[in-house]
């Protein structure tokens, strides 16, 4: 990927510099050793490009996700402003030519959007990953048994723990924020890992704290099954995903494999149903819905399905239950007021969606992929609240 997108980078890093320097930088700096202190970080830059796009296979990408994160996201902060302030450069030039506006208003609202585009970069990346966003929705139901009157959920999903290593701190106010809720249940909607099983060896302790009262259930996301790891046979890649459930079940969490529980209290029950991923191509469709149903028709249901599409693919059209939770999406770590690329892909991929009585709500996530950088996509800590 990053091959086919190396010309692109390329020239997204150097061109902006080309005009800057004959537009600001000659004109304005006469000693030659600061001319040349202009290009020692495109210079960098550069080579740290190169290197990738050269050792940068699919097995390197997975085991450094990290560094290569880290290196996207000061790339980003360096050329995202000089894009800036080019754009805006480049079109006062055109306007002073054509028109005779002046330039001087667009260098000062170039220099400001671009400053602002810094600051977004470097807010989402430093303090954005962290800003737990503890959302409270409720889900109304005629179906819903008297008991379970007020019962608190709290989801988590897309936790992608291989983002966290080295940073065990976060994942303990993670647990702590969930624990202070007092949730009757905690569900976890998918994506504990990023690629293997052993990227949770530092943090087992940690999840195992999550408590609720009726306990803490999960299912499978697309990136806890390992697709996108160079494994050396298909065998280990199945052995990563044994090692990763056994993992899960040391740490106290109940993994639903395309079947339910009922869940009773006093002298009613729910029944919490759990599918394995079910996602539109390419990625994996392995849910068996009639299987994980079965039994429970009838009864008030909720489903733990990482994928949102699957809603209005098979849950809504082939099955009565009454609520889905998901996530996936991420809402692609970035949302600017109520808007995200992710729109652009998902029909639904962020908050509450109603068909009738029936709902789905998608998680936007606790952890990332690929750029360690959330922004306005805050990591969400769901409490949902069932009503009747």
């Amino acid at each position: 990927m990053l091959q086919k997108l190396f010309v692109f980078l390329l020239l997204f890093l150097i061109l902006p510099d080309l005009y800057l320097y004959a537009r600001y930088i000659v004109r304005r700096v006469t000693r030659r050793s600061m001319r040349i202190l202009y290009w020692i970080p495109t210079f960098l830059l550069t080579i740290g490009l190169i290197h990738l796009v050269c050792f940068g296979n699919q097995e390197t990408t997975a085991r450094h996700a990290q560094a290569i994160g880290w290196f996207s996201i000061f790339f980003f902060l360096f050329i995202a402003p000089k894009l800036v302030l080019t754009f805006f450069g480049l079109l006062g030039d055109l306007l002073h030519k054509c028109f005779h506006v002046a330039r001087t208003p667009f260098t000062g609202l170039g220099l400001v959007v671009g400053l602002f585009s810094a600051f977004l970069v470097f807010y989402g990346a430093f303090v954005g990953r962290t800003r737990w966003d503890v959302k409270r929705v409720s889900y109304t139901s005629t179906k819903l048994p008297a008991s379970f009157n007020g019962y608190r959920i709290v989801q988590l999903s897309d936790i992608h723990i291989g983002s966290w290593q080295g940073n065990e701190e976060a994942i303990r106010q993670l647990v702590d924020r969930v624990n202070a809720q007092q949730p009757d249940l905690i569900v976890f909607t998918g994506d504990l890992v990023n690629h293997r099983a052993d990227e949770l060896n530092d943090f087992q302790d940690i999840l195992s704290k999550l408590e609720a009262k009726d306990g803490v259930y999960s299912v499978l996301g697309n990136h806890d099954y390992g697709p996108y790891f160079h494994w050396k046979t298909p065998q280990e890649q199945a052995d990563n995903l044994s090692s990763l459930k056994q993992k899960e079940k040391d740490m106290g969490w109940k993994l639903l494999n395309n079947e339910h529980v009922i869940i009773r209290h006093d002298n009613d029950s729910i029944a919490l149903i759990g599918v394995e991923n079910d996602g539109e191509p390419p990625f994996s469709q392995y849910a068996d819905l009639p299987k994980a149903t079965e039994g429970t028709q009838g009864m008030f249901s909720i489903l733990l399905s990482h994928n949102p599409t699957h809603w209005r693919r098979e849950v809504l059209p082939t099955s009565d239950i009454d609520i889905m939770l998901s996530g996936h999406t991420h809402a692609m770590q970035f949302i600017i007021g109520k808007s995200s690329p992710s729109s652009l892909i998902y029909p639904e991929w962020k908050g509450m969606y109603y068909e009738g009585e029936r709902a789905l709500y998608v998680n936007i996530g606790i952890g990332y992929v690929g750029l360690p950088f959330r922004f306005g996509a805050w990591p969400e800590i769901t409490v949902l609240t069932l009503r009747q």
